[in-house]
């Protein structure tokens, strides 16, 4: 594990290879969910690596993991401070151009703001259980996340992968359950995004509906979606096979272009 310093906090990094490493391939930079960091993510990331040949970066943003922990809630405009803000830090610090975003839930979000509003190069954008809208699902199934939290052995599981789980956990639910957190809404950012998108979900998603990436198949201007059945809001979790076949064509369809 390493670490380095962004936007003056200590932010947690690994940088992994592919068994089989194909050097004409873009690093692919993986943003977790909203309650995630390196440790939830298990070992999925060198999974892409190895399905893909692709160095892969995973980080844990701010609040999460061993990084450094949050001082106050977020506000509404949390994502876009992590894409607009943090996230091309980091990739300065850590020289990686033209990367891969793979983002899922929250980090499919912070992938696609930072996509369509950093006037930054990218070579792709892959989304898993992404939000571009808040609905009445997402409300209710972080309300119900809420109560386990404080009710069942939820708040120990998740204590195992950060190291202040309080603060990783309210700061997250509580803006989400925030009244004004309602209107967040990242729709304009779509028709400006210029790399080629991936967006996958789970048709069992229970925290969002399949308008989430139809709007981005709609506004994005080249955008391939993966519908996964019997598969809710992890689809690396839930159909992990599917999600590792469907990244590594769209990685593979990216290359010659890389290329060229």
């Amino acid at each position: 594990m390493n670490f380095l310093t962004v936007q003056s906090r200590r932010i947690e990094y690994v940088r992994l290879q592919a068994e089989k490493p194909n050097v004409d391939s873009p690093t692919i930079v993986m943003l977790h969910e909203g309650l995630g960091s390196i440790a939830m993510w298990r070992d999925f990331p060198q999974q892409v690596a190895n399905a893909t040949g692709c160095d892969v970066l995973v980080y844990s943003r701010y609040g999460y993991g061993n990084s450094a922990p949050i001082e106050r809630d977020h506000e509404v405009d949390y994502m876009h401070k992590e894409a607009l803000e943090s996230l091309p830090e980091l990739l300065d610090q850590l020289n990686i151009t033209n990367p891969i975003l793979f983002g899922h839930s929250d980090g499919g979000s912070i992938a696609l703001i930072h996509a369509g509003g950093a006037h930054r190069d990218l070579s792709g954008v892959i989304v898993m259980a992404p939000h571009v809208l808040v609905e009445e699902l997402s409300v209710t199934g972080i309300a119900a996340t809420r109560e386990a939290y404080m009710n069942t052995s939820l708040r120990e599981k998740l204590g195992r992968y950060h190291a202040n789980v309080d603060s990783a956990f309210w700061g997250w639910c509580n803006i989400w359950l925030h009244p004004e957190f309602r209107q967040w809404n990242i729709e304009h950012y779509l028709h400006s995004i210029e790399c080629p998108v991936l967006a996958i979900q789970g048709v069992d998603d229970e925290y969002a509906s399949m308008d989430q990436i139809d709007i981005i198949g709609r506004k994005a201007k080249d955008c391939r979606l993966l519908k996964l059945t019997q598969c809710g809001h992890s689809p690396h979790k839930d159909q992990p096979m599917a999600v590792l076949k469907g990244v590594a064509d769209f990685v593979k369809k990216l290359t010659p272009n890389l290329i060229a």
